[in-house]
């Protein structure tokens, strides 16, 4: 249409939330399908944050407030970043988003010019590249193998870093393959950006209470102090706290570049849900005894996935150190065909084939930038994982 802007013709829908919507519509048609797309937690929101909201409501806090936080939220915040990542942040170096998508974007709009360019690691996140296009930069995608765990090496850091290169996106535990960076691993990127001054890191540590067996979360500012200054350190409550309708994401860094956020934000939605902020001071200032539940539960239901995909034909699953996905490859599945007749071309064909033959919905690994891939979320119950899985196992074996 020609009244549309060009910049949309760069960008695409959500791949994940397509995912979701097809099958919500076989569902909805009386299909038997078991969903592993949606990244969220299948638990409710803990009864105290709850009980927060409601009492906002009952006490008339449902009006506008500050464009980016109240000063109650951004100070929890200022306690999370000290308490768990020993960060010093004032109120000021904070912003608070309509959740964490909108964060990023609010930064990534704030300071892109035509012709810069943006490290993102692949697999990533689908929304990051897109997010740049809409900012009129362009992405510069690194591939990181399996055989690397999906991680990024310092040498492909360097080669990837240009005189036009303004940000390196970083997210760990990593969605969608959960790969956590060890301290040592982290340190030795952060070497490479302390050589390269104009080089500024967004992390995206939203799964950083989501980590498994001894691993420990680290993020790049509290890594590497010199990094404090150009490092806007990105967080929400959405996943640990089981938030994720209620839209609170939140970042800390330069007065500066929160200042310019700030800006963006008020120009487009004003500030996020009264009552939601109220809520997230409850998750951050209140009791963070049932994270620790969270994590062994998800554990568990990690252990059961990648035990029961390892079994299935042409699959390999690595055993990922935090979030609640798996990437398995499904190099030995190309170029066979499924017993409907469906030629298993690459991951999208087999994701397609999948929920038509089997009614398991998960998202093909081209969404994220990586192939022959899909991702698992196992925030769902034990019993539908299993036969998700039965169901992929089936599946596999029935290819010729």
């Amino acid at each position: 249409m020609p009244f549309l802007a060009d910049t949309l013709a760069r960008v695409k829908p959500s791949p994940t939330i397509a995912v979701s919507n097809m099958a919500a519509e076989m569902k909805a048609a009386g299909k038997d399908v078991i969903g592993l797309g949606a990244g969220e937690p299948d638990f409710d929101t803990p009864q105290n944050i709850k009980d927060a909201a409601k009492a906002a409501i009952d006490a008339g806090k449902t009006k506008y407030t500050a464009v980016d936080g109240i000063p109650e939220l951004k100070a929890a915040i200022c306690a999370k970043f000290k308490r768990e990542n020993g960060l010093d942040y004032t109120p000021a170096q904070v912003s608070v988003g309509t959740g964490g998508k909108q964060i990023l974007f609010n930064a990534l709009i704030a300071t892109l010019n035509p012709g810069d360019e943006v490290i993102i690691p692949a697999p990533y996140w689908v929304s990051y590249p897109d997010m740049v296009l809409l900012g009129g930069g362009t992405p510069v995608a690194i591939e990181c193998p399996i055989e690397n765990d999906f991680k990024l090496t310092p040498d492909q850091l360097e080669a990837a870093i240009t005189p036009k290169t303004k940000w390196f996106i970083f997210n760990s535990p990593s969605n969608p393959t959960g790969a956590g960076y060890t301290h040592d691993e982290l340190k030795a990127l952060t070497d490479v950006l302390i050589r390269h001054p104009h080089v500024w890191i967004m992390t995206d540590d939203m799964y950083e209470h989501l980590v498994f067996d001894d691993f420990k979360f680290c993020t790049p500012a509290e890594v590497e102090p010199r990094l404090y200054d150009r490092t806007l350190t990105c967080n929400g409550v959405s996943k640990a706290y089981a938030m994720t309708g209620w839209r609170i994401g939140y970042a800390a860094g330069p007065e500066k570049l929160i200042a310019a956020m700030r800006k963006v934000q008020s120009q487009s939605t004003s500030n996020p849900s009264s009552v939601s902020q109220w809520a997230a001071v409850e998750a951050l200032n209140g009791p963070q005894d049932f994270l620790e539940d969270n994590k062994k539960l998800f554990q568990r239901r990690r252990d059961l996935v990648v035990r029961a995909l390892n079994q299935c034909e042409g699959i390999t699953c690595p055993r990922p150190e935090g979030a609640f996905y798996v990437y398995p490859s499904i190099a030995g599945c190309i170029g066979k065909t499924s017993a409907a007749g469906t030629k298993i071309t690459d991951d999208e064909t087999f994701a397609k084939a999948l929920l038509a033959e089997t009614g398991v919905a998960v998202v093909f690994g081209a969404a994220f930038g990586l192939s022959p891939n899909f991702r698992v979320s196992y925030a769902t119950s034990d019993a539908a994982l299993e036969e998700a899985c039965a169901r992929i196992r089936r599946f596999c074996a029935g290819l010729s």
